[in-house]
């Protein structure tokens, strides 16, 4: 493979690691994807990785009202936190060097996070997993991973869904809801379309970041979006 891009970050869902089940971890499926970003690794690019946290607590939403907002959103951060440790731990069982930084100290957890030792560690060669979201609450992990993505100087923010793309309407309740190749980010913010939140669009469009949502149904994908070839959506 002869990847386009230098550094990149990677949106994981949680979801997409619980496979079938919706909570914890579908074990063969996320070796299936480290092994995929191994791979990418080895081919010369470097990887940032954010993982969502809604394969155990989706903040506000799961807090239903039960739960006061900026608590619900620190048990977010601390779930996202459980996926980066699972998955370095399989980067490692595979052979794969990855490190996991936090945006709150949690000693044993990982090492705080900072942009310079993230940069020093990616051009090592090394995974880096940024937990805790951006550390605030009523931020969500798709600013998180915009933020990191601008902060490591990233050539582009990779967004590896549930959904193979950026649809006009949700296809799962619209049958004639259209994928879009690609889409400018301020037609994304005018229809309010569910690619990543609004704020986190802001920023990628503030710092002219572009953004590629796919499937990860095939951790593949991975390989073939930093290959070039047209997949999935192209926000920018």
């Amino acid at each position: 493979m002869e990847p386009i891009y230098r550094r990149v970050l990677i949106k994981i869902s949680g979801e997409a690691l619980a496979g079938e089940k919706k909570t914890g971890f579908d074990f063969p499926f996320v070796s299936r994807v480290c092994e995929t970003v191994k791979q990418a690794v080895e081919s010369g690019v470097q990887v940032g990785i954010v993982i969502g946290g809604g394969n155990f607590w989706r903040g506000v939403k799961d807090g239903g009202g039960k739960v006061e907002r900026v608590s619900a959103d620190r048990m977010g951060m601390l779930a996202t936190a459980m996926n980066c440790l699972a998955v370095a731990d399989v980067f490692r069982q595979i052979g794969a060097d990855a490190r996991v930084m936090t945006a709150v100290d949690i000693q044993g957890v990982g090492e705080r996070y900072d942009t310079r030792r993230a940069i020093e560690y990616l051009e090592q060669g090394k995974i880096v997993l940024f937990g805790c979201g951006t550390g605030m609450p009523f931020f969500s992990t798709d600013t998180a991973a915009t933020l990191r993505a601008v902060e490591i100087q990233a050539d582009a923010l990779l967004l590896a869904k549930n959904i193979d793309g950026v649809y006009s309407d949700d296809p799962r309740k619209n049958p004639e809801a259209y994928r879009f190749d690609t889409i400018s980010y301020e037609e994304v913010l005018a229809r309010r379309l569910a690619v990543m939140d609004s704020t986190a669009t802001s920023m990628a469009m503030d710092n002219a970041l572009p953004v590629v949502v796919f499937a990860l149904a095939e951790p593949e994908n991975i390989l073939r979006v930093l290959a070039g070839e047209k997949l999935g959506t192209t926000v920018g």
